[in-house]
């Protein structure tokens, strides 16, 4: 047996340290925590790595605090649209959802379209109606407002209106994710996200694209990143560790110390991500300022950071 282990991410580059208040630090530790929580639940009752991963993101997505599920940012139509997938190492059968509203749980529609089609990714009308028939709960648009939400598309629109773009990462960053290698050596990944505030109708990020922001093998590495979604596709960032390490021998923290460093550092991909392999290694490089992040072994030791 291996010892298990879980690591989670609510997003890297979110929160600037000068603008944090102790009181909100708390309770980004505490929604790390929760996520964690429910994640080494079914770990320590023997549960598998991809049940894990799940409720772990579930967690996250009932937070408002972070940008997936009932926290998703808003488009630049005011409209929320959100990305989910989630992958079992051990055979690849992943599922995917991209712009979709209304599943309380953007991961659980993605577990569905895993479990109940013969595909990896669905959009659009067939994509809620697999979510409807596994029995994903459903909410309305008050269930997923926030004003701080709301608050940061319209100083974004305003900007834009002034021909200004800022380049503040909290206003493209926002993903929440989870790795887990269980009991028998499995490893899973799962990630949900709201985007990028005043992204474009339609747009997808790396979250559900298999191999840039979520990907899971046992032979490798399961990994699950955040931050800007389109270095991160295009550099195909969770796949290009699972490589090095196939082909090149790398360790899991050598592999992805060079995607998130280099690959993705130099060529404005700022962000992170949390990966584990399947003798339940961790390691979470990010390369901006921070990064919500947590980590939970066998033994119980729970910890979870912002900062470096």
């Amino acid at each position: 047996m291996t010892n298990f282990s879980l690591a989670v991410h609510g997003g890297a580059g979110t929160i600037l340290k000068s603008k944090l208040t102790d009181a909100l630090e708390s309770k980004y530790h505490a929604g790390l925590r929760c996520a964690l929580d429910a994640g080494y639940v079914v770990l320590a009752g023997g549960g598998s790595a991809l049940d894990a991963v799940a409720a772990a993101v579930c967690a996250l997505e009932d937070e408002p605090l972070f940008n997936a599920g009932r926290g998703a940012v808003f488009t630049s139509e005011g409209k929320q649209e959100m990305d989910a997938a989630i992958m079992d190492g051990a055979t690849r059968a992943a599922g995917a959802v991209g712009g979709i509203f209304g599943p309380c749980n953007p991961i659980l529609a993605a577990r569905a379209v895993m479990d109940r089609t013969d595909h990896v990714m669905l959009i659009g009308p067939n994509a809620l109606q697999v979510a409807r028939d596994a029995g994903v709960a459903f909410a309305d648009t008050d269930y997923f407002f926030t004003q701080a939400r709301w608050e940061a598309l319209q100083s974004t629109l305003q900007m834009r209106a002034g021909g200004i773009e800022d380049d503040d990462p909290a206003r493209r960053h926002g993903t929440v994710g989870a790795v887990a290698c269980d009991g028998n050596g499995t490893v899973a990944a799962a990630t949900s996200t709201g985007g990028m505030t005043a992204k474009l109708p339609g747009r997808i990020g790396d979250t559900p694209v298999i191999g840039s922001g979520t990907f899971a093998d046992n032979e490798t590495c399961a990994v699950s990143g955040t931050g800007h979604g389109e270095v991160f596709i295009r550099y195909t960032a969770a796949a290009e560790i699972a490589a090095r390490m196939r082909h090149a021998g790398q360790t899991l923290e050598d592999a992805a110390h060079h995607v998130v460093m280099h690959d993705l550092a130099e060529n404005d991909g700022s962000g992170g991500l949390i990966a584990v392999d399947a003798k339940g290694t961790i390691t979470m490089p990010f390369n901006c300022e921070g990064m919500y992040r947590g980590m939970v072994t066998q033994d119980g030791d729970f910890q979870t950071f912002i900062y470096r």
